[in-house]
């Protein structure tokens, strides 16, 4: 069995309820980490919020401290938790990261992207000392992505991939949204996928990136097409157009099976010389938790799990939004 899947759909059997953890941010993500939190029976948890909310909106809200004021205000005066992980708006992720720095935490989990600039994270690395700093891409520590590479292994690797990102940007609500995020909105949300894509089969050695069309709010484009190699060999490209209708999805190939992961959750299998996709099983630890996040949290919490399973580093994720800026044409237009 491939390590880091039998180490992920085990670390229910481990024991967290004495950590402590600090969570900044109090939105619909900071809620699935509550979630996460309780079903590894961490009980020593910290929220710290803007403003007042009403904690019954919070999931096992009886076993949270919250603190209003924003982190800015609260983090001078937190002891130095076990996981500080930070979730609030990007455009608030550096400076909460900073912040918790200056202020003494040591074992930091950002959430994805970390930044939208490359140069922010890197400036964020400069400061490492003493510190864990890992940025949260959930999608890395998935159950099915890890029993994927069990069987990729098994077949003698990928011989090439496919993928996609279509935006369902009639969905977003953009009046919600900082227009810098907007305005990035491939590195913001899409680079999910991509990130995904550069974990299966590395990064890029070679890539060729076209935008077509435009949105008011998007002017680098709405159509993104591109190929390339990446630099463990395997052949790339992708397609997706925003303003028409898909979802988001990664096709393997192997020179035995063909595998894809629409929705990324999942898991189906094409075996060769057939047509049909069959659905690969797959355990979870938490079954019942939004996919990647309780892994990520037991990861940070164990240094024996982080030398077996690799959360995403600063200087990987400044990469990623490097490899993202020119898919997107960030580069000539923003």
């Amino acid at each position: 069995m491939n390590e880091s899947y039998k180490q992920l759909i085990g670390i229910n059997s481990l024991k967290y309820d004495g950590k402590s953890v600090l969570l900044i941010g109090a939105g619909k993500i900071a809620k699935n980490y509550v979630i996460a939190l309780s079903n590894l029976g961490i009980k020593d948890i910290t929220v710290i919020t803007n403003s007042k909310i009403s904690s019954h909106t919070f999931p096992n809200y009886s076993k949270i401290y919250f603190q209003y004021g924003g982190f800015e205000k609260n983090l001078p005066k937190m002891k130095n938790m076990d996981l500080t992980i930070i979730a609030t708006p990007i455009q608030l992720l550096i400076r909460a990261a900073n912040t918790a720095i200056n202020f003494g935490q040591k074992n930091i989990l950002i959430e994805k992207p970390g930044s939208l600039y490359s140069n922010e994270l890197l400036s964020l690395k400069k400061r490492i000392t003493s510190q864990t700093i890992r940025i949260a891409y959930n999608r890395m520590v998935y159950p099915n992505i890890h029993k994927l590479k069990q069987l990729i292994q098994k077949d003698g690797g990928i011989s090439s991939c496919r993928f996609t990102f279509t935006e369902w940007i009639d969905k977003l609500p953009l009046s919600d949204l900082e227009p810098s995020v907007a305005k990035r909105w491939g590195i913001s949300n899409s680079l999910h996928v991509i990130s995904l894509v550069c974990d299966l089969i590395g990064f890029p050695k070679k890539l060729h990136a076209e935008q077509y069309g435009n949105i008011e709010w998007h002017k680098s484009g709405s159509i993104f097409v591109g190929s390339g190699i990446s630099k463990q060999s395997v052949p790339f490209s992708y397609h997706a157009d925003w303003k028409s209708s898909s979802r988001w999805s990664i096709e393997v190939f192997t020179e035995k099976n063909a595998y894809r992961l629409m929705p990324l959750e999942e898991l189906y299998v094409c075996k060769k010389n057939t047509t049909e996709w069959k659905h690969v099983q797959f355990d979870s630890a938490f079954p019942n938790v939004k996919p990647g996040i309780a892994e990520q949290i037991a990861i940070m919490l164990n240094p024996k799990l982080q030398t077996k399973i690799k959360l995403v580093t600063l200087k990987e994720a400044s990469e990623f939004i490097k490899m993202a800026e020119v898919i997107f044409g960030y580069r000539k237009s923003h």
